[in-house]
This record gives structure tokens, sequence and C-alpha cells, in this order.
């Protein structure tokens, strides 16, 4: 490939960010997810390690986009690295390759890749499973990916109103703050039961390790988006919400270990047969979204690898047409 001969291209966070657009990476998942669905993906893995201090995750798989494309993603979760060390609380990498020759085509940092590549999937999801006329969400968790999803909720719903929820109270007031402009109604929150009672969507985006949404927080014909549910002992819902509920997925083997789904099989509430559908099934037609108004529909997003080679070369071809990065040759 000639694009393969000035060497590997490297992409920071800042570069990034000016590359690709919200409407970029909706386009990819939605290739991507609809791929999926159609059986038309290739391999995919996922391996999470435990560190001392933290965790990592390492996902990879294959699309064809025009070509075959692999992507490797390494992100460390190390939580206290804002506080103690004035680093990103998830650093991490993504090396994008060609599919026909193994060649590494660019190495990216993958925060900003992995903030926007979520955000979209679940508004994608949110398109097709929340309300029409959904006008009310819910946020839980006002870290970067908190922000992300507002704003991807924002582009894709009728909002109008916005409840705030985290831990931390300060975070609450940092981010009505930061997103005053949005013209939104912005209301931070102490009580979260009340407050998803009264909207149509609600986000989790935290790294909870025990559930703080219940069965009985959750008014009929809500969405949500499950989120922060990406390591086994993550967990953001109570899994008696999941069985009482429409169960959608990104993907089911991976759910099943990691993932919202796999404390409802744990706990023995729910089994995999009785998860309605995976995204791509969705998005490709193969199976419903919303039935009813009155359904309560929750989409367990673990994150997965094909979303991150479709954004990954999304953004790289972007790059590429734009001069954007540096080229290394790691063999001279």
């Amino acid at each position: 490939m000639k694009e393969n001969l000035r060497g590997t291209l490297l992409l920071d966070r800042q570069q990034i960010s000016e590359l690709a657009s919200f409407r970029d990476y909706f386009e990819a998942v939605e290739y991507a997810f609809r791929a999926q669905g159609n059986g038309e993906d290739l391999a995919q893995g996922l391996l999470h390690l435990d560190a001392p201090l933290g965790e990592f995750h390492i996902k990879g798989g294959g699309l064809k986009l025009g070509q075959a494309y692999f992507a490797f993603k390494i992100n460390g979760g190390f939580y206290s690295n804002a506080r103690e060390h004035g680093l990103p609380n998830i650093l991490g990498t993504i090396v994008l390759c060609c599919g026909d020759t193994g060649f590494p085509l660019a190495l990216m940092e993958s925060g900003e890749i992995t903030r926007q590549r979520t955000a979209a999937t679940a508004a994608l999801a949110a398109t097709l499973l929340a309300r029409k006329d959904s006008g009310t969400v819910t946020i839980c968790g006002c870290g970067t990916q908190g922000q992300a999803q507002l704003l991807a909720m924002k582009e894709t719903l009728p909002l109008t109103k916005a409840f705030v929820f985290d831990a931390d109270p300060s975070q609450q007031q940092r981010f009505v703050a930061r997103n005053s402009r949005l013209g939104l109604e912005l209301v931070p929150v102490d009580d979260l039961g009340a407050a998803v009672r009264q909207s149509d969507v609600c986000v989790t985006c935290t790294p909870a390790r025990r559930p703080f949404l219940g069965r009985e927080h959750v008014a009929p014909g809500t969405f949500i988006a499950a989120i922060g549910a990406d390591s086994p002992e993550k967990q953001e819902l109570d899994p008696a919400l999941l069985a009482s509920s429409t169960v959608v997925v990104d993907r089911l083997e991976q759910c099943e270990k990691v993932g919202e789904l796999h404390h409802a099989i744990e706990s023995r509430l729910l089994t995999r047969e009785a998860v309605h559908a995976e995204l791509g099934e969705i998005v490709s037609g193969k199976k419903p979204g919303r039935i009813s108004d009155d359904e309560i529909i929750i989409f367990d997003s673990t994150g997965t690898a094909l979303q991150d080679v479709a954004a990954s070369a999304a953004v790289y071809h972007k790059a590429l047409a734009q001069s954007v990065g540096t080229h290394f040759n790691f063999w001279g």
C-alpha cells in the first residue's frame, strides 16, 4: 500500500479531537454495528487484566472498510490518576493495522476516540430504542464520558432538560457551568431515583462497583444506556432491573463476561437467551427496536473492538487527507 511507504502515522489527542466530528463517529459506529448484524465483521477479542492500582483492557477486532483493517486498543483505567498525578484516569493507545499485511498504519491516543465512539454508540442506540419524543435525560457521572454523552444525546434526541448526578457534588456544579450554553435546562440532583422517574432517557457512565439504579427508580417507557460496566467488577444496575426490562447488548459474548448482563446472569435472574438482541441486529433490521411506549429498554454497552476499528480508520483517513500527524518508520 502506498500509504505505508512513509511509515506509521502518530496522532495525539489534540490532533484527533480536531479531525473528526460527532457525525463522523456516529456514521462509523453505525457502519460497524450494521456489519456485525449482517455477519460481515471479522474476528474480535477481549482481554482484561487487573493491576495493583487499576486495570487494563485490551480489545482487538477487524472490519472490511474498502479493505480489511484491524485495530488493537490497550487502555489502562487508574481512577486515582487525576487526583494524585494530574493524569487522565484512562490512558491508552490504539494501533490501526492493515488487515492484508499486518502493517501498523497508525498509533493513536485512544481516549478521545473511545470517548467519542462510546457516546456516538449510545446515541445510535437511543435513536432506535428511546421514545421519539424523549425530552428529558438523566446523566449519571459528570466526567469526560458524561460530557460526551450529554452532547451526543442532544444531537440525536429532542432534549429540553437534563438532570445531572454525580457522587461528587462539586463535579455536578462544574458540569452544569460547562454546559450552560447548550440551551438545555440543567438540574443538579441529589435524589437520583426522583430524577430518573421523571426522565425519558438515563445514561449511567460511572466506575461504580455496586448497583445504584434499581427497578423502583425507573418509570415505564424509559431508555437506559448503561455504559460503566466494562470489566467484571463494575456494576451500575440492579440485576432485578434487567430482569424486568427489554435488554439489548452491544456484543452478547462480551456482555456475558463483563457487562451488566454478566451480573444478572450470575444472580440467576436472567439468561443469555432472554436478551432481546445485539445492537447490530437492530441496526441491520434483523430484529425490532422499541415495540411499545411502555417498554423499559436497557442498552448494555461494554464497548467493542468493532467500534474502535471503524472510528480509528475514519480518523486515520481524515489525517491522511489533511496531512496531520507525524510518520515514524519502525524498520528504518
